[in-house]
């Protein structure tokens, strides 16, 4: 017969209800009562009822991940690191797949809404004031994108697309195209912010192809539009479109980085498998899912009861911190020096 609450409060000498504030509310009970209590528990095999605790206290110890595209090897180890992180304060993640669909992402915060303690949303495609309004109705921590007001955990990459320029100037690069992302990104945003001012600081020239999807063939549908732009550079949205860019200047017959040079951004574990290793951005996704967690959670054990999901006006304290994260240039083989007049293939 599994062991009840009772039989952990016997064996530890506790009245029963301390034996559930030191699972439901652990900051409020004696170190040292709480460490018998949960060694108690462990011996006995005791496993707290998740249902029964959200009952008394508000909180389902579930959290919400919304992803714009679970596919793209940026987003697992961000929501490896999530679900650690989440773990390790006793707490559960749903994660949920947008298809880089603004409607299907309003749809599934407000599906998870009613069944979670908050929602991470991770690289969001609605609009500011969309996110904005759910944020009324269940706590959310915003991931790879700024939103005034709410908490983020933004990846610098502004700063990384900088130095992704300033590392083809050096090669001697002055044609220089940018692979936009998808139209409404943020990412894209700081991206083509970024890298605009750098080309222009270095005296050079910027092509903008795009917006466009942010896959592998993405990449491979602009390789024309890159050989015709004449340029000798390239620093793609993410590692996916610059891996199908290289792919598809390969089937026009011009080789990476002798021909054009290619970078990325994130630092997806396929950039290292490649040929030629991709140049990237390396961009901190686990620490970005580790402290989006911490962020939702660091105020969860002060909230009155009962004020999950109504925002200010009951009394929450959610934290509107937004934190910036370092990105740095990692200079592999598919970038080189830029090639001598007529050897480009471009047509240049």
């Amino acid at each position: 017969m599994p062991a009840t609450i009772r039989d952990v409060a016997r064996a530890s000498g506790v009245h029963i209800s301390t034996v559930s504030r030191t699972f439901s509310a652990p900051h409020l009970v004696n170190p040292e009562t709480r460490v018998r209590v949960l060694a108690c528990a462990e011996d006995l095999g005791y496993r707290p009822n998740r249902a029964a605790r959200a009952l008394i206290t508000g909180r389902t110890h579930n959290i919400g991940l919304i992803v714009a595209d679970i596919a793209n090897p940026f987003f697992p180890p961000l929501i490896k690191a999530a679900e650690g992180q989440a773990r390790h304060r006793d707490y559960h993640v749903f994660v949920a797949d947008t298809n880089e669909d603004q409607a299907a992402e309003e749809e599934l915060v407000h599906a998870l809404a009613k069944q979670v303690d908050g929602v991470l949303l991770c690289s969001p495609r609605m609009s500011n004031s969309l996110i904005e309004q759910v944020s009324r109705e269940v706590p959310v921590v915003v991931i790879n994108r700024q939103v005034a007001g709410l908490p983020c955990v933004m990846m610098d990459v502004g700063h990384g697309a900088r130095l992704a320029i300033e590392h083809l100037l050096g090669l001697g690069h002055r044609r220089i195209a940018l692979l936009g992302g998808p139209r409404g990104s943020w990412t894209n945003r700081e991206i083509r912010r970024a890298a605009g001012a750098a080309v222009r600081a270095g005296g050079a020239e910027l092509t903008v192809l795009g917006p466009n999807h942010p896959t592998e063939t993405g990449g491979v549908a602009v390789a024309d539009q890159v050989r015709r732009s004449g340029v000798t550079a390239v620093l793609a949205y993410n590692d996916l479109m610059a891996i199908g860019l290289i792919e598809g200047l390969d089937a026009l017959g011009l080789r990476v980085p002798q021909d054009v040079s290619v970078v990325g951004v994130d630092d997806i574990a396929l950039s290292r498998l490649t040929r030629p290793k991709l140049t990237t951005v390396a961009t901190p996704t686990a620490a970005a899912g580790r402290t989006a967690v911490d962020m939702l959670l660091q105020h969860d054990s002060d909230a009155p009861r009962g004020a999950r999901g109504r925002g200010a006006a009951a009394g929450d304290r959610r934290t509107t911190a937004q934190v910036m994260l370092q990105t740095e240039l990692v200079v592999r083989d598919s970038t080189g020096p830029v090639p001598p007049p007529g050897r480009d293939g471009t047509g240049a």
